[in-house]
């Protein structure tokens, strides 16, 4: 058997341990895998037990780039298990605090992570010397996204400022319109981003993928809406396991979730692609001038995507906050029961599942949290496979280039550290 190894000891763009292992019969592509060593993070054993009121505070420290999405998330379900309704002002509060996160998260991946790749450089610090007004830009808008998370949360990592209910504390009138200024010049500086995302070289390359995501009545899906897909699912959250399994795969660590039994892609591709439609008219103008059509099969223009949402979040962001106003009370009466709570929300990199039991007296008896990135990972194989099929004839350096690409197209987030990816090509 003649053998074939290529090894990338260090994709310092993406979070993790991962990495990819292609066996060749013949000539021709017998499999495609990505291996990934995730440590075990016990966040959802560390939730059993604690009262529900602990939760939000748990969860948010269980990223350090996307804390938002795993509090609110978590807010939302015991909200919704112990029946209340939020709606107002903490409601659209909430909603700038999402929009903030996801100009801070989209940001640094469209800069930082991934626009080397499209650019021709090998780091962020090349991407300095040579594009510096590229990167100064982006540090400006993930400026402006930090600074809306630290007005609403308290700060801008791992936010303490959220509750189950509502908030600790409000901001004034006068906090909220300090933001004004700076937000609507990121969305100046958003659309630049989107016109700049249409002058990159997109390889010709579309998938057809199972898309999921929220879908709201009449909202580009943040933090609420149903789940829905372009094959006709339309559930609620209480009904996600119904419908989705977590398995663990023989070559990775790592658990895959399955629809039905199949791959599927959530995130910024399955977002716009069933919600285009819920884009504000500035985003709406923004994408068709880039040449975004309202269905997106091709993931290198995920960045584009992003782009997309990073111009909308600015421009939501600067409606709620022009037209703030500050509740009368910042938060609701809780009385603990119990319930089976679910919920799902928009991270940056996609849906967000959590599901936790509750006794009598609120105490947390079992939890379940599934990330984007697991529901990813079949998909990024998938990707991998299907490019591999049609050029494993190019250089080994080159196809290895080819490859770091595609996976950080999806932005995973496979654990707490960037460490490495590692291909290695088998030939038989």
């Amino acid at each position: 058997m003649a053998r074939k190894t290529i090894k990338v000891d260090s994709l310092a763009r993406v979070e993790g341990d991962g990495g990819l292992q292609v066996l060749m019969r013949d000539g021709a592509l017998e499999s495609a895998q990505l291996r990934i060593f995730e440590p075990p993070r016990f966040f959802e054993a560390l939730l059993r037990g604690r009262h529900f009121s602990e939760a939000p505070d748990i969860t948010a420290r269980i990223c350090g780039i996307c804390p938002v999405a795993y509090q609110m998330s978590a807010i939302h379900a015991m909200e919704n298990a112990l029946g209340v309704q939020i709606d107002g002002a903490v409601r659209e509060l909430r909603r700038l605090l999402y929009c903030g996160e996801w100009i801070s998260s989209h940001v640094l991946h469209i800069v930082m992570l991934h626009a080397p790749d499209f650019l021709g450089c090998q780091s962020a610090i090349e991407l300095a010397r040579e594009h510096a007004p590229l990167l100064q830009q982006g540090l400006e808008l993930k400026k402006v996204g930090n600074q809306i998370v630290a007005v609403l949360a308290g700060r801008a990592i791992h936010p303490i400022n959220v509750r189950i209910g509502g908030f600790y504390r409000v901001p004034t009138k006068n906090e909220v319109r300090e933001l004004r200024a700076p937000v609507t010049a990121a969305r100046e500086a958003a659309l630049e981003l989107v016109r700049w995302s249409a002058t990159l070289p997109y390889p010709d390359f579309e998938r057809d993928y199972t898309f999921v995501a929220l879908r709201h009545p009449q909202e580009y899906p943040l933090n609420s809406g149903r789940i829905v897909s372009n094959r006709g699912l339309d559930i609620t959250a209480d009904e996600y396991e119904s419908c989705f399994e977590e398995c663990q795969v023989h070559h990775s660590s790592a658990l895959h979730c399955h629809l039905d039994g199949a791959t599927y892609l959530t995130g910024p591709l399955a977002r716009y692609t069933l919600n285009s439609d819920r884009l504000s008219p500035i985003a709406r103008e923004a994408a068709a001038s880039a040449g975004l059509g309202p269905v997106c099969r091709n993931p290198y223009r995920s960045i584009m995507v992003r782009c997309i949402e990073v111009l909308y979040a600015c421009d939501e962001a600067l409606r709620i906050i022009t037209a703030y106003e500050p509740p009368p009370r910042c938060t609701v009466p809780l009385e603990p029961r119990a319930a089976r709570a679910c919920a799902a929300t928009e991270a940056p990199r996609g849906l967000l599942y959590h599901r936790y039991t509750l006794d009598g007296d609120g105490i947390i008896q079992a939890a379940r949290i599934v990330a984007p990135t697991s529901q990813n990972q079949g998909s990024i194989e998938a990707d991998l496979a299907e490019f591999l099929r049609g050029h494993l004839s190019l250089p080994q350096f080159e196809l290895r280039q080819h490859c770091e690409h595609l996976v950080r197209n999806h932005d995973p987030c496979i654990s707490c550290a960037a460490h490495f990816l590692k291909l290695e090509v088998l030939s038989r």
